[in-house]
């Protein structure tokens, strides 16, 4: 038993984890790729490559694309992964550098490096963790101890651990052989194919600021070693030689003294070529198209086969089969290019990643597989519906706004795009789902599911892109935040530097704040610099960045904008304090503010200031509207000092309980945040961008890994210290509903969107394991029992390998309903069990009475008792219809009329299993015997013939095949039952009634 279960220390109170173990988060999509800067593959096996995004890990595929399965999580702590290398002569080593350097403005930090060493199946850390973001990986092609890094560095300050790293040891140790500055990393390595002593290195002053992107001074360039590293040269001979911005090196094993270099520079940009090892260079191709955005693509492959051909990725995906003086656009699967790998064996067989995945070409490049099997989308916030099943909605970063359903809805579909575009957000009408707001870029929009068109309405109904925060009427940033009161469902708030407000749908907006930022005069210009500008939207700074209504007390309105400051209005916006928590550096961005759903006073921010390089975890709690302000996060009471904190949402049935998202995961606290515990369970390691707590269930956006759902959230709200010390707990249960199955997944398997079990959760605690049997009876409102399960299997019997299969679907009693383990666990911790809201199904045989598919319960009152030893509990557990179906007009005395009907037919059922099974008891008892059997065995053979159909396909059906079809036509769905059904019953009842007097007739039998 476990005595104690609650710890109280200075720090507060910290519970254990058993008593949530039994709960899984689970993936709902959409199945559609992300941002992916890092792919390689293993030459002696062509159809194997790797992938890492930029928030969801690892990936691997063994069948050149057709499937992709993650392998780090639960072994790299972190999502964002920038390089990715396969040892040549052993393919069974991987190493794994963590940071994308593609450094956009959400860019996750990394962690340093990861080695596999039996294909990607587990993981090892191998140190460098403050390096910041890794650009590259190479590994020596004959030694897989020996391998150099290409760091680029923290992306958002200067920092020592730039430059390039050597191990020799398989990353034991390491060693900066590179180092220029700590503002200047390494953004490429390439070896000289055939000489991997000479090695290029391409060094880059890049840094992001919240308000800005810098790429390029005049300390960068492009070094040359022909020593392992031990010395550096930094190459002239035709480069550029004053602003020297993010370059990238290609070489072909086909002509190794010809050098491909792909660079932004001041003045000449452009595609630079070298046909004497970098001696000399000549600018082959300068156009522009070549290099879009360089700090973000710069993407350069030269086929290893062919010198001639060259590839360049940014935007668009070019090839060039002259060298690099023309190129051509080439099809790949989506835009936003980032890297490239061709097979050294083979140039048809490459793998090409992009803002929307990987993809695997083994026609060189002519064909894709496809990105609608990796659930790496980047989202950027959550919102709900208030529908049965409510659906999901957000924006993927480089794709569209998304809806997702939190259930199978049965016709099909994963997810459906919406209004609004990459950046959102995207949030539904709180009355009418139908009617869903989206958001791109600053421009709002409204659209009505049910027609084809985007009603779009922009506040001040100017562009975004190119423009200086100066020349703006209106500072939208390009993730612009959108709330509709949770009090006047039509009216919808907006931010720009000021607050927006429309009662019409958008039609009309009024301005109905002053500027609620901190405006400092820097960071007010155009993004970009010095070298090449890029005004996105994404850097404006000086905007709102979240808005948020008290859901308890009308017109307390809340604000935080991206530099900083913290406002609250008490009086419907006509007047307006800065409440920003006093100590707070200036700068930093107010992701999400959470007023509290229990107290008009109380709310709670969460603020993020790895822009500025700060990564400590900042979450602020005030009881007085702002006043005053108590930080929840010092570094110590849970959550790491360097673990930033994006979002923080309050339980709404349990005051105190928050939700808490970070760079790299999720964290709860039972104490208002006084202490924080981990809550990562089984969600991989990725940021968690936003949270929304509805009907009982947690549902979150990452940064990497989709949407995913953590269903019933109801042991979290009884979890005390006095269940903690008990031995045995059983939970009280939130309302089942009762939804017919639609299809569609489950839990388990693989990486898809995945479903839960209907039916009834049923939570409990075992501090120990028990030493008898646990029982768990479900009682009907009359005290009858209406289902029993034990730990050693349901009805009694012993079904533990049916019990520990995963969840199945069983084709027995006539038709196909999914169902899960009816085994109760009794290993120590909590445990979730499903009761499927089926009475027993019918009689199957002598070693298994009830069968499953059973009748639906009706909707009303059970209570479940759980008994093991001498200790029993009960909890009341409600049923309720599915809301679909009772709109559709089945009342709760048709599904009673309905109940009634199938139990007739399931009992239809065991009568006949149980009259075939004395047929064929009695034919085998009588073939056995010799002699003066002949006439009783043909008359049975002549009943069982009218009995029992032929196990040729497509036999002429028999009776028992009539009956069972009957029990599906009204057992898989909730209806009325319909008089032909009925009618059915009785007839097959009747021909039952005499093939079992037949029976008897012939055994002899009275009965």
């Amino acid at each position: 038993m476990l005595a104690f279960s609650l710890h109280i220390g200075a720090d507060g109170p910290k519970y254990n984890p058993a008593l949530w173990s039994g709960m899984r988060y689970r993936m709902i999509g959409p199945e559609r790729g992300g941002r992916v800067t890092a792919v390689t593959g293993v030459p002696s096996q062509p159809y194997t490559f790797y992938m890492g995004s930029t928030g969801g890990g690892v990936w691997k595929t063994t069948d050149a694309g057709h499937a992709w399965t993650n392998v780090s999580d639960g072994q790299i702590p972190v999502g964002s992964m920038g390089a990715i290398e396969v040892s040549l002569s052993d393919p069974n080593i991987v190493y794994a550098g963590t940071g994308s350097s593609k450094i956009r403005s959400n860019v996750s930090i990394g962690r340093g490096m990861y080695k596999s060493i039996d294909s990607g199946k587990t993981w090892s850390f191998t140190g460098l963790r403050d390096v910041g973001q890794i650009a590259t990986v190479r590994v020596h092609p004959t030694n897989p101890d020996i391998v150099y890094v290409a760091a680029t560095g923290n992306p958002f300050i200067a920092s020592k651990e730039r430059g390039v790293y050597r191990s020799t040891d398989g990353g034991k140790t390491w060693k900066n052989i590179l180092f220029v500055s700590d503002t200047c990393g390494a953004a490429d390595l390439e070896f000289q194919p055939g000489s991997p002593n000479v090695i290029f290195a391409s060094m880059w002053h890049g840094q992001r600021k919240p308000w800005t992107i810098i790429s390029g001074a005049r300390e960068g360039g492009i070094y040359k070693s022909t020593d392992g590293g031990e010395k550096w040269t930094k190459l002239a001979g035709g480069l550029p030689n004053e602003l020297f911005g993010r370059s990238n090196v290609a070489i072909s094993a086909a002509n190794p003294n010809r050098i491909y270099a792909l660079i932004e520079a001041k003045p000449g940009s452009g595609l630079y070529r070298s046909e004497d090892a970098g001696a000399t260079w000549s600018l082959i191709n300068g156009a522009g198209s070549l290099i879009t955005r360089p700090f973000y693509y710069d993407t350069l492959g030269a086929d290893p086969n062919n010198a001639d051909i060259v590839y360049v990725g940014n935007e668009g995906w070019f090839k060039s089969v002259d060298g690099g003086k023309t190129f051509r656009r080439a099809a790949v699967p989506h835009g936003d290019n980032h890297d490239l790998w061709i097979n050294p064996k083979n140039s048809d067989y490459m793998i090409q990643a992009n803002d929307g995945g990987a993809n695997v070409s083994l026609d060189g490049g002519r064909s894709w597989s496809t990105q609608a099997n990796q659930p790496t989308a980047e989202i950027y916030q959550v919102a709900v519906d208030n529908q049965y099943p409510y659906r999901i909605y957000g924006a993927q970063q480089d794709n569209t706004t998304v809806i997702v359903p939190s259930l199978p809805l049965g016709n099909g579909q994963d997810f459906r795009v919406g209004p609004g575009c990459e950046t959102g957000p995207i949030i539904p009408d709180p009355v009418n789902p139908e009617i869903v707001f989206g958001s791109c870029k600053g421009q709002f929009s409204r659209w009505n599911l049910t027609t084809t068109d985007e009603e779009r309405y922009w506040i001040g109904a100017q562009s975004l892109y190119g423009n200086p925060g100066t020349e703006l009427i209106y500072r939208f940033q390009r993730v612009s935040p959108m709330e509709v009161s949770p009090h006047a469902p039509h009216d919808i708030y907006y931010g720009s530097q000021y607050l927006h407000r429309t009662h019409d749908g958008g039609v009309t907006w009024q301005r109905i704040s002053p500027d609620l930022t901190a405006h400092p005069p820097e960071g007010q210009g155009a993004s970009g610099e010095p070298i090449t500008r890029d005004a996105t939207g994404e850097e404006v700074y000086s905007t709102l960045y979240s808005i948020r209504e008290s859901p308890v007390q009308k017109g307390v309105i809340w604000t935080g904008s991206n530099d900083g400051l913290v406002y609250v209005t008490r009086d419907d916006a006509k007047t307006w304090t800065n409440v920003t928590p006093k100590g707070l550096e200036p700068g930093g961005r107010a992701q999400n503010i959470e007023p509290s759903p229990h107290r008009a006073g109380t709310a709670y921010v969460a603020l993020y200031r790895y822009l500025l390089g700060d990564f400590a975890p900042y979450i602020y709690r005030t009881d007085d509207f702002g006043k005053t302000w108590t930080r929840l996060t010092d570094g110590k009471n849970g959550i790491a000092a360097d673990e930033p904190t994006r979002v923080v949402r309050e339980d709404p049935d349990r005051a105190g309980l928050l939700y808490a998202g970070t760079e790299f995961g999720m964290y709860i606290s039972f104490d208002n945040g006084e202490r924080w515990q981990s809550f990562q369970l089984n969600l991989p390691a990725t940021p968690v961008t936003d949270i929304k707590l509805t009907r009982k269930d947690l549902v979150l956006s990452t940064q990497g890994r989709s949407f995913w759902i953590l269903d019933n959230l109801t042991p979290l709200h009884q979890v005390n210290g006095e269940i903690a010390s008990l031995p045995v707990f059983l939970f009280e249960p939130r309302e089942a509903v009762r939804t017919p199955p639609r299809g569609g997944g489950g839990l388990g398997g693989r990486s898809g969107v995945q479903y839960p079990l209907a039916g009834a959760a049923i939570d409990y605690y075992l501090g120990s394991a028990p030493s008898g049997d646990i029982t768990l009876d479900v009682l009907d409102g009359s005290g009858n029992v209406v289902r029993k399960f034990t730990s050693t299997g349901s009805g009694g019997e012993d079904r533990t390998a049916e019990a520990d299969a995963p969840p199945s679907d069983d084709e027995e009693g006539g038709f196909r309903i999914r169902s899960g383990p009816t085994r109760l666990d009794k290993s120590p911790g909590m445990h979730r069990f499903t009761w499927d809201l089926r009475y027993p199904g019918p009689w199957l045989n002598n070693g298994r009475p009830e069968g499953p598919n059973g009748p639906v319960a009706v909707p009303g009152k059970y209570t479940l008792r759980m008994t093991t030893g001498s200790w029993s509990a009960r909890q009341p557990l409600t049923v309720i219809e599915d809301p679909r179906v009772s709109k559709d007009g089945v009342t709760l005395a048709d599904l009673r009329d309905q109940y009634a009907h199938n139990m007739r037919v399931r009992d239809l059922v065991s009568d006949a299993n149980k009259t075939v099974a004395r047929v064929r008891a009695a034919q085998a008892k009588l073939r056995d015997s010799s002699g003066g059997a002949g006439d009783t065995l043909t008359k049975l053979n002549e009943l069982a013939s009218h009995l029992i159909t032929p196990s040729i396909r497509y036999s002429k059906p028999e009776l028992l095949a009539h009956i069972t079809y009957l029990y599906t036509l009204t057992n898989s769905t909730d209806q009325r039952v319909g008089r032909d059904a009925v009618e059915r019953y009785e007839a097959l009842r009747k021909e039952l009634d005499e093939r079992i007097a037949e029976l008897n007739k012939i055994l002899g039998s009275e009965k």
